[in-house]
């Protein structure tokens, strides 16, 4: 997992609306790139929704927002419709931004161990450089979480 003090790596990914997204694309902002396992499954339903109710203190605070799943185009545009989020979802099904963030790796879920999306905030600069890690994500308050930082 990249840590505080590193470069976050440049991507290039589809958004629910097929639009490319690009890092570079945020340059000169503040970036908040929260990573969750799987659209519309409830944790991660309750973090997304959290942050979709506190957008606007999230966008008053400077930042600009993108959720990131493994999630097909057609699951995360789904998604978006379903819960009106005013922040791009991101596709990486190639796991681009997965791998290049670190945050792929083993899972338990009632008592199964396997490899999965681990649910967790990376807080950029302006320069894209990595301010904060969330890794222990509470996903009904995770607005707070980011704002308290």
């Amino acid at each position: 997992m990249i840590q505080v003090g590193t470069k976050a790596p440049d991507f290039s990914v589809q958004d629910h609306d097929g639009n490319t997204v690009s890092l570079s694309d945020f340059t000169g902002k503040k970036v908040v790139i929260f990573f969750y396992p799987k659209a519309n499954t409830p944790g991660c339903t309750l973090e997304a929704c959290d942050l979709r109710d506190h957008y606007s203190e999230l966008t008053d605070a400077g930042y600009s927002i993108l959720g990131v799943s493994a999630d097909t185009v057609s699951a995360q545009a789904k998604f978006a419709m379903k819960f009106s989020f005013p922040y791009p979802l991101l596709a990486d099904v190639d796991k681009v931004l997965i791998n290049g963030f670190g945050v792929w790796g083993p899972k338990k879920f009632q008592g199964r161990e396997y490899e999965g999306i681990l649910r967790t905030t990376f807080i950029l600069d302006e320069q894209g450089v990595v301010e904060r890690v969330i890794d222990k994500v509470k996903t009904k308050v995770h607005a707070s979480q980011i704002l308290e930082g």
